[in-house]
């Protein structure tokens, strides 16, 4: 299987990627996994919602610009659908079963989603009702495909 992970902005942090390079490294038996990122778009200080609209929506056709075509794209949006892990693992599998062999996780960026974006998603997920930072979100991502993985094979770790 070929995930694609589409996001806005590169991850600062060393805990972070130190942590997002060991769950890469531990689904490299289960799937091929790519990271493709765009630099975030500049946001005016105090923007009107015309200026935020617009900053949205160029950040948004950057980041579709990198979704593979025919794969089914998954947004992570705030007001998306909550699931458990057992319910990705299981849209996961079902995936594969369809013959849809290339899935792409798209993460925006500080400033949220353009509706384009939202529009253009297979379906919106969400993690929590929480607010996270898009760098943390990264890791929470890659952790829950190796979860999912794990899960479907019935291996060890998912208790």
């Amino acid at each position: 299987m070929k995930i694609t992970i589409v996001c806005a902005g590169k991850i600062k942090e060393k805990y972070l990627s130190a942590g997002i390079a060991e769950f890469l490294k531990r689904l490299k038996p289960y799937a091929q996994v790519e990271i493709r990122e765009i630099h975030e778009e500049k946001m005016p200080e105090a923007p009107s919602p015309a200026e935020k609209e617009q900053t949205l929506a160029r950040e948004g056709e950057k980041l579709l610009k990198l979704v593979p075509d025919g794969s089914y794209l998954y947004v992570l949006d705030v007001y998306g659908k909550l699931k458990s892990s057992e319910q990705l693992a299981k849209e996961i599998a079902d995936l594969g079963l369809r013959g849809r062999s290339s899935i792409t996780f798209l993460i925006g960026g500080t400033f949220g989603l353009s509706e384009e974006v939202r529009a253009r998603a297979d379906e919106r997920i969400s993690f929590s009702p929480m607010t996270f930072t898009h760098q943390m979100v990264r890791l929470l991502l890659v952790e829950q495909i190796y979860r999912a993985f794990k899960i479907n094979r019935g291996e060890k770790y998912h208790w």
